[in-house]
Protein backbone atom coordinates (compact mmCIF):
# COMPACT_ATOMS: atom_id res chain seq x y z
CA UNK A 1 0.00 0.00 0.00
CA UNK A 2 1.32 3.41 -0.30
CA UNK A 3 1.53 6.92 1.16
CA UNK A 4 -0.29 9.03 -0.72
CA UNK A 5 -1.01 13.26 -0.16
CA UNK A 6 -3.78 14.13 -2.00
CA UNK A 7 -3.92 17.82 -3.21
CA UNK A 8 -7.50 19.18 -2.84
CA UNK A 9 -7.81 22.62 -4.86
CA UNK A 10 -10.29 25.18 -2.56
CA UNK A 11 -12.96 25.49 -5.66
CA UNK A 12 -13.68 21.92 -5.32
CA UNK A 13 -15.26 22.61 -2.24
CA UNK A 14 -17.55 25.30 -4.62
CA UNK A 15 -19.97 23.90 -6.82
CA UNK A 16 -22.20 26.33 -8.89
CA UNK A 17 -21.13 29.36 -7.04
CA UNK A 18 -22.71 28.01 -3.54
CA UNK A 19 -20.46 29.46 -1.18
CA UNK A 20 -22.02 29.48 2.15
CA UNK A 21 -20.38 27.11 5.10
CA UNK A 22 -23.15 24.85 5.00
CA UNK A 23 -23.01 24.22 0.93
CA UNK A 24 -19.23 23.79 1.31
CA UNK A 25 -19.90 21.18 4.00
CA UNK A 26 -22.20 19.26 1.63
CA UNK A 27 -19.14 19.44 -0.80
CA UNK A 28 -16.82 18.27 1.92
CA UNK A 29 -18.62 15.73 2.57
CA UNK A 30 -18.84 14.43 -1.17
CA UNK A 31 -14.84 15.08 -1.32
CA UNK A 32 -14.31 12.55 1.74
CA UNK A 33 -16.84 9.78 0.25
CA UNK A 34 -14.39 10.00 -2.77
CA UNK A 35 -11.52 8.98 -0.69
CA UNK A 36 -12.50 6.66 1.90
CA UNK A 37 -12.13 3.78 -1.04
CA UNK A 38 -8.52 4.69 -0.71
CA UNK A 39 -8.89 4.72 2.87
CA UNK A 40 -10.70 0.99 2.73
CA UNK A 41 -7.49 -0.13 0.37
CA UNK A 42 -5.09 0.33 3.07
CA UNK A 43 -3.28 3.63 1.91
CA UNK A 44 -1.93 6.50 4.09
CA UNK A 45 -3.41 9.85 3.20
CA UNK A 46 -2.38 12.97 4.10
CA UNK A 47 -4.37 15.58 2.53
CA UNK A 48 -3.82 19.05 1.32
CA UNK A 49 -6.38 21.62 0.49
CA UNK A 50 -6.53 24.82 -1.32
CA UNK A 51 -8.04 28.02 -0.02
CA UNK A 52 -8.29 30.37 -3.13
CA UNK A 53 -12.42 31.56 -2.99
CA UNK A 54 -12.35 30.61 0.87
CA UNK A 55 -9.16 33.31 1.61
CA UNK A 56 -10.34 35.62 -0.59
CA UNK A 57 -13.96 35.82 1.04
CA UNK A 58 -12.42 36.25 4.34
CA UNK A 59 -10.22 39.01 3.52
CA UNK A 60 -13.72 40.63 1.63
CA UNK A 61 -15.21 40.48 5.16
CA UNK A 62 -12.65 41.79 6.48
CA UNK A 63 -12.32 44.86 5.17
CA UNK A 64 -16.48 45.63 5.12
CA UNK A 65 -15.99 45.53 8.63
CA UNK A 66 -12.28 47.54 9.13
CA UNK A 67 -13.09 50.07 11.69
CA UNK A 68 -10.43 50.96 14.71
CA UNK A 69 -12.02 49.20 17.37
CA UNK A 70 -12.07 46.16 14.70
CA UNK A 71 -9.14 46.42 12.55
CA UNK A 72 -8.68 44.18 9.47
CA UNK A 73 -6.92 40.61 10.23
CA UNK A 74 -3.55 40.47 8.28
CA UNK A 75 -3.83 38.56 4.95
CA UNK A 76 -1.20 35.72 6.66
CA UNK A 77 -3.64 35.00 9.22
CA UNK A 78 -6.81 35.01 7.32
CA UNK A 79 -5.06 31.79 5.73
CA UNK A 80 -4.44 30.34 8.86
CA UNK A 81 -8.27 30.99 9.25
CA UNK A 82 -9.57 28.83 6.17
CA UNK A 83 -7.05 26.18 7.66
CA UNK A 84 -9.18 26.15 10.67
CA UNK A 85 -12.50 26.53 8.84
CA UNK A 86 -11.90 24.03 5.58
CA UNK A 87 -9.95 21.65 8.01
CA UNK A 88 -13.15 21.42 10.52
CA UNK A 89 -15.62 20.91 7.50
CA UNK A 90 -12.96 17.83 6.04
CA UNK A 91 -11.87 16.79 9.54
CA UNK A 92 -15.76 16.45 10.43
CA UNK A 93 -16.56 14.98 7.02
CA UNK A 94 -13.54 12.05 7.36
CA UNK A 95 -14.79 11.51 11.07
CA UNK A 96 -18.24 10.69 10.10
CA UNK A 97 -17.59 8.39 7.00
CA UNK A 98 -14.85 6.68 8.78
CA UNK A 99 -17.50 5.69 11.58
CA UNK A 100 -20.34 4.84 9.23
CA UNK A 101 -17.28 2.49 7.25
CA UNK A 102 -16.27 1.40 10.48
CA UNK A 103 -12.80 2.38 9.86
CA UNK A 104 -10.69 2.63 13.31
CA UNK A 105 -8.89 6.05 12.63
CA UNK A 106 -8.77 9.10 13.41
CA UNK A 107 -8.66 12.23 11.32
CA UNK A 108 -6.56 15.41 12.24
CA UNK A 109 -5.94 18.86 10.81
CA UNK A 110 -2.77 20.99 11.78
CA UNK A 111 -2.48 24.29 11.45
CA UNK A 112 0.94 24.47 9.55
CA UNK A 113 3.46 27.28 9.07
CA UNK A 114 5.34 27.30 6.00
CA UNK A 115 8.63 29.13 5.86
CA UNK A 116 8.90 31.33 2.42
CA UNK A 117 12.03 33.66 1.68
CA UNK A 118 11.39 37.75 1.84
CA UNK A 119 13.27 38.02 -1.45
CA UNK A 120 10.86 35.26 -3.50
CA UNK A 121 10.00 36.91 -6.85
CA UNK A 122 6.31 36.59 -5.92
CA UNK A 123 6.07 39.38 -4.33
CA UNK A 124 7.05 41.64 -7.25
CA UNK A 125 4.65 39.78 -9.24
CA UNK A 126 1.64 38.52 -7.82
CA UNK A 127 -0.21 35.48 -9.77
CA UNK A 128 -2.32 33.98 -7.35
CA UNK A 129 -6.00 34.14 -7.79
CA UNK A 130 -8.15 34.51 -4.37
CA UNK A 131 -11.83 35.44 -3.64
CA UNK A 132 -14.68 35.38 -6.57
CA UNK A 133 -15.21 35.56 -10.12
CA UNK A 134 -15.58 39.40 -11.26
CA UNK A 135 -16.57 40.41 -15.46
CA UNK A 136 -14.12 43.09 -16.89
CA UNK A 137 -16.08 45.39 -15.98
CA UNK A 138 -16.55 44.62 -12.29
CA UNK A 139 -12.53 44.00 -12.36
CA UNK A 140 -11.66 47.52 -13.49
CA UNK A 141 -14.18 49.63 -10.93
CA UNK A 142 -12.13 46.88 -8.06
CA UNK A 143 -9.13 48.33 -9.63
CA UNK A 144 -10.13 51.66 -9.57
CA UNK A 145 -11.84 51.99 -5.85
CA UNK A 146 -9.15 49.78 -3.73
CA UNK A 147 -5.94 49.84 -6.27
CA UNK A 148 -5.96 45.46 -6.34
CA UNK A 149 -4.48 43.91 -9.04
CA UNK A 150 -6.47 41.84 -10.87
CA UNK A 151 -5.95 39.05 -13.29
CA UNK A 152 -8.24 37.11 -15.98
CA UNK A 153 -7.92 33.18 -15.08
CA UNK A 154 -8.21 31.11 -17.35
CA UNK A 155 -11.48 31.87 -19.15
CA UNK A 156 -13.62 32.20 -16.10
CA UNK A 157 -13.80 35.51 -15.26
CA UNK A 158 -10.81 38.31 -13.48
CA UNK A 159 -10.00 37.68 -10.24
CA UNK A 160 -8.06 39.48 -7.47
CA UNK A 161 -4.47 37.94 -7.43
CA UNK A 162 -1.40 38.29 -4.57
CA UNK A 163 2.30 37.49 -4.05
CA UNK A 164 2.19 33.20 -3.87
CA UNK A 165 5.76 32.50 -2.90
CA UNK A 166 7.41 29.43 -3.11
CA UNK A 167 7.48 26.96 -0.41
CA UNK A 168 10.80 26.85 1.60
CA UNK A 169 10.40 24.39 4.71
CA UNK A 170 7.03 23.18 6.30
CA UNK A 171 7.89 23.72 10.02
CA UNK A 172 5.11 20.80 10.91
CA UNK A 173 6.35 18.24 9.19
CA UNK A 174 7.93 15.76 11.65
CA UNK A 175 4.42 16.01 13.68
CA UNK A 176 3.08 14.67 10.11
CA UNK A 177 5.11 12.57 10.25
CA UNK A 178 4.65 10.83 13.07
CA UNK A 179 0.23 11.20 12.91
CA UNK A 180 0.68 9.23 10.03
CA UNK A 181 2.89 6.51 12.10
CA UNK A 182 -0.05 6.28 14.56
CA UNK A 183 -2.18 5.49 11.29
CA UNK A 184 -4.27 9.04 11.76
CA UNK A 185 -5.65 10.91 8.31
CA UNK A 186 -3.70 14.25 8.14
CA UNK A 187 -4.97 17.47 7.10
CA UNK A 188 -1.80 19.81 6.72
CA UNK A 189 -0.54 22.45 4.93
CA UNK A 190 -3.97 24.29 4.08
CA UNK A 191 -3.86 26.53 1.44
CA UNK A 192 -0.65 26.02 0.78
CA UNK A 193 0.09 26.59 4.54
CA UNK A 194 0.37 29.78 6.62
CA UNK A 195 3.39 31.72 4.92
CA UNK A 196 6.02 33.10 7.32
CA UNK A 197 9.38 34.54 6.94
CA UNK A 198 12.83 33.56 9.87
CA UNK A 199 14.29 36.22 11.64
CA UNK A 200 18.14 37.05 12.52
CA UNK A 201 17.31 36.27 16.01
CA UNK A 202 15.39 32.93 15.33
CA UNK A 203 12.26 33.83 15.80
CA UNK A 204 9.20 34.37 12.69
CA UNK A 205 6.64 36.78 11.05
CA UNK A 206 3.73 36.29 9.36
CA UNK A 207 4.01 37.33 5.59
CA UNK A 208 1.27 38.57 3.42
CA UNK A 209 1.11 36.29 0.67
CA UNK A 210 -0.87 32.54 -0.44
CA UNK A 211 1.56 29.81 -1.06
CA UNK A 212 -0.15 28.03 -3.70
CA UNK A 213 -1.16 24.37 -2.26
CA UNK A 214 0.27 21.98 -5.30
CA UNK A 215 3.95 23.57 -4.23
CA UNK A 216 3.29 23.40 -0.46
CA UNK A 217 1.89 19.21 -1.09
CA UNK A 218 4.53 18.51 -3.46
CA UNK A 219 7.23 19.46 -0.22
CA UNK A 220 5.54 17.75 1.86
CA UNK A 221 5.30 14.52 0.00
CA UNK A 222 8.78 14.85 -0.42
CA UNK A 223 9.30 15.46 3.86
CA UNK A 224 7.52 12.58 4.68
CA UNK A 225 8.63 10.46 2.13
CA UNK A 226 5.16 9.98 0.07
CA UNK A 227 5.19 7.52 -2.76
CA UNK A 228 2.81 9.35 -4.90
CA UNK A 229 1.34 12.98 -5.29
CA UNK A 230 -2.51 12.99 -6.16
CA UNK A 231 -3.66 16.30 -7.41
CA UNK A 232 -7.18 16.26 -7.52
CA UNK A 233 -8.87 18.69 -9.66
CA UNK A 234 -12.24 19.19 -12.03
CA UNK A 235 -10.84 17.52 -15.02
CA UNK A 236 -9.83 13.80 -15.50
CA UNK A 237 -6.60 15.02 -17.38
CA UNK A 238 -4.06 17.59 -17.72
CA UNK A 239 -5.00 18.88 -21.75
CA UNK A 240 -2.75 20.25 -24.21
CA UNK A 241 -4.26 22.63 -26.75
CA UNK A 242 -6.88 23.20 -24.57
CA UNK A 243 -10.09 24.78 -25.65
CA UNK A 244 -8.91 24.04 -29.15
CA UNK A 245 -10.25 21.23 -32.00
CA UNK A 246 -6.77 19.27 -31.90
CA UNK A 247 -7.29 19.19 -27.93
CA UNK A 248 -5.65 16.18 -26.50
CA UNK A 249 -6.03 14.49 -22.83
CA UNK A 250 -2.29 13.83 -21.54
CA UNK A 251 -2.16 10.05 -20.03
CA UNK A 252 1.48 8.92 -18.87
CA UNK A 253 4.22 11.27 -19.92
CA UNK A 254 7.80 12.00 -18.85
CA UNK A 255 9.09 14.99 -16.95
CA UNK A 256 10.82 15.67 -20.27
CA UNK A 257 7.43 15.49 -21.78
CA UNK A 258 5.94 17.65 -19.57
CA UNK A 259 8.88 20.06 -19.66
CA UNK A 260 8.67 20.57 -23.22
CA UNK A 261 4.66 21.48 -22.65
CA UNK A 262 5.64 23.85 -20.24
CA UNK A 263 7.34 25.72 -22.61
CA UNK A 264 5.36 25.71 -25.18
CA UNK A 265 2.82 27.39 -22.68
CA UNK A 266 -0.05 24.23 -22.89
CA UNK A 267 -0.92 25.22 -19.44
CA UNK A 268 -2.90 27.99 -18.00
CA UNK A 269 -0.68 29.94 -15.45
CA UNK A 270 -3.51 30.01 -12.50
CA UNK A 271 -4.93 26.71 -12.92
CA UNK A 272 -3.00 23.89 -14.61
CA UNK A 273 0.93 25.17 -14.64
CA UNK A 274 1.43 24.95 -11.14
CA UNK A 275 -0.10 21.47 -10.61
CA UNK A 276 2.30 19.93 -13.57
CA UNK A 277 5.23 22.27 -11.90
CA UNK A 278 4.50 20.85 -8.38
CA UNK A 279 4.31 17.51 -9.66
CA UNK A 280 7.48 17.15 -12.06
CA UNK A 281 9.41 18.54 -8.71
CA UNK A 282 7.91 15.76 -6.83
CA UNK A 283 9.37 13.39 -8.96
CA UNK A 284 12.38 14.70 -9.45
CA UNK A 285 12.92 14.97 -5.94
CA UNK A 286 11.83 11.39 -5.01
CA UNK A 287 11.37 9.41 -8.35
CA UNK A 288 7.95 8.86 -7.26
CA UNK A 289 4.89 9.01 -8.94
CA UNK A 290 2.61 12.33 -9.36
CA UNK A 291 -0.79 11.72 -10.88
CA UNK A 292 -3.32 15.26 -11.85
CA UNK A 293 -6.64 14.02 -12.12
CA UNK A 294 -10.38 14.70 -10.97
CA UNK A 295 -11.84 13.88 -7.73
CA UNK A 296 -14.57 11.11 -9.46
CA UNK A 297 -11.55 9.38 -11.38
CA UNK A 298 -8.92 8.75 -7.68
CA UNK A 299 -9.29 5.09 -7.05
CA UNK A 300 -9.17 4.63 -10.90
CA UNK A 301 -5.76 6.85 -10.63
CA UNK A 302 -4.30 4.93 -8.09
CA UNK A 303 -5.67 1.24 -8.86
CA UNK A 304 -5.93 1.08 -12.72
CA UNK A 305 -3.24 4.28 -13.72
CA UNK A 306 -6.03 6.70 -15.10
CA UNK A 307 -5.11 10.52 -15.23
CA UNK A 308 -2.33 12.52 -15.90
CA UNK A 309 0.68 10.55 -14.61
CA UNK A 310 4.32 11.69 -14.44
CA UNK A 311 6.97 9.30 -13.83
Amino acid sequence: MSKIVVALGGNALQKNGEASALAQQRIAKTTVNQLIPLIKDGHELIIVHGNGPQVGNIVLHEEAIDTPSVPTTPLHSCVAMTQGMIGFWLQKALLEELRRAKIKKHAVCIVTQVEVSPQDEAFRNPTKPIGPFYSQGEAQQIKAQKGYILKEDSGRGWRRVVPSPKPVDIIETEIVKQLVKLGDIVIAAGGGGVAIKRNKNGTYTGVNGVIDKDFAASLLAKEIGADILLTLTTVDNAMVNFGKPNQRALGRISIDEAEDYISDGQFGAGSMLPKIEAAIEFVKNTGGRSIITSLENARNAIEKDAGTIIQ
